[in-house]
């Protein structure tokens, strides 16, 4: 039996800890008050009622988070359907439209009468059918997505109002560092994610009374876990362990996992090897600021266009500004609310003091082609010294990636998956 520490209690560290706690003694360090990183629900009083609101993870579905639904369902935790539908709103074009039906793509009826709207539809139609040949192309060629879409010709209204916000809305990520997105990682995962076509599309699920069901019953299987521990360094001692240096002091484990995000695993490293900086370092993060909150003005102006997801941009030379994004919560989970509550990342103007309900600060990996790159080396640098390295970083930043790095480095320590995992 092991002494493992593991540091970060999002799906990566909760996982790992979980899956090798059936084996060996471990202590979980977490330096929030609660575990669950972008699991993070919070009671919500509204109409008289206080329930459980979900602000970070939010929605999974079956096809395309296979090892997140066999761990909710060894977990019996409850999950009920939701939506996905996509909104676009640019007041610098007068524009507004949503994906979710053709009420919906005319919500706003002037776009009847642009002919560059229906550009951008006959390009979506074109990028659609032609979505395998492009990836194709682009594992041919190392195409970033900006180079893919000039050599194929495609036109400003079908980048700009829905290839790049729908891509920055997904990824957290400014719609125009969207085009240094390496092309065969985003068609690969649209691709799988079914947003390229319209029949059969997975059904997006989410999980009933919030994120904590799961997180709480991880939390109950690991035992040791310490919350309001902040860790300050972790040090290599050769054979005798690792030491973890934390609020409390420090204590020696024979292993230690680095279940944080990319840099601040580096930042924690008291000396990293030349090999651990290149590939940490290479995998960088931006922060967002993200307002739960009851202000129904950051939303499209029709309500015909509301959905689920709701990118807006208000002006187009704000394209390197963080994304802004408004997740209608009542949409996306099943809430006993009358009124409307939202998640809005980065707001491009004042929300309404009196409608906020907390604010967040979160942080997204930016995946670009260096950040893949340093993903296919991380293998190199596992174990090394005793250290182990996982978070959805060394994936496309979902809660499946971020259990299935929790899943690898676990297995590495000799832990039993305890259902069919899948890997790629």
């Amino acid at each position: 039996m092991m002494k493992i520490a593991v540091i970060g209690s999002g799906i990566a560290g909760l996982s790992s800890a979980w899956l090798l706690a059936r084996q060996h003694q471990v202590c979980l360090f977490e330096a929030n008050d609660y575990a669950g990183g972008h699991s993070n629900a919070v009671d919500v009083c509204l109409d008289g009622i206080t329930h459980p609101v979900d602000t970070g993870f939010l929605v999974f579905n079956r096809q395309t988070y296979p090892n997140l639904t066999q761990l909710f369902s060894l977990l019996n935790v409850e999950i009920a359907n939701t939506d996905m539908g996509f909104s676009v709103r640019l007041p610098a074009e007068n524009l507004e439209w949503a994906g979710s039906s053709l009420s919906s793509l005319f919500a706003q009826k002037t776009n009847i009468f642009k002919p560059r709207f229906w550009l951008m539809i006959a390009d979506i139609l074109r990028f659609n059918h032609h979505a395998h040949r492009l990836l194709q192309r682009a594992k041919d060629e190392q195409l970033t997505l900006g180079q893919l879409l000039k050599a194929e010709n495609y036109h400003a209204p079908f980048i700009d109002w829905y290839l790049l916000p729908m891509g920055a809305a997904i990824w957290s990520t400014p719609s125009e560092d969207m085009l240094n997105f390496p092309a065969e990682s985003f068609l690969q995962f649209c691709i799988n994610h079914g947003l390229l076509q319209i029949n059969d599309r997975p059904q997006w699920l989410t999980v009933n009374n919030s994120s904590r069901q799961y997180v709480k019953r991880l939390c109950a299987g690991i035992g040791d876990v310490r919350l309001n521990t902040p860790v300050f360094k972790v040090s290599a001692r050769g054979e005798d362990g690792v030491m973890v240096s934390h609020q409390q002091g420090e204590e020696l484990f024979d292993k230690v996992i680095l279940a944080t995000h990319s840099d601040q695993s580096l930042a924690l490293l008291d000396t990293a090897t030349a090999q651990e900086q290149a590939i940490l370092s290479a995998i960088k993060y931006a922060p967002n600021v993200a307002y739960l909150h009851s202000d129904s003005s950051v939303m499209p102006r029709h309500k015909t266009a509301w959905a689920a997801w709701n990118y807006y941009n208000s002006a187009q030379d704000k394209a390197h500004a963080p994304v802004a994004v408004t997740y209608w919560l009542n949409k996306l989970q099943p809430l006993p609310f009358k009124t409307d509550i939202f998640v809005t990342l980065n707001p491009p103007q004042a929300i309404n003091e009196s409608k906020i309900i907390r604010r967040f600060n979160y942080a997204h990996p930016q995946l670009n082609s260096a950040a893949y790159e340093a993903q296919k080396q991380l293998n190199q640098i596992q174990g090394q010294r005793g250290i182990y390295f996982c978070g959805a970083w060394a994936g496309y930043g979902f809660h499946e990636d971020g259990l299935k790095a929790g899943m690898r480095v676990a297995r590495l320590l000799g832990a039993n998956i305890p259902w069919e995992a899948v890997y790629e």
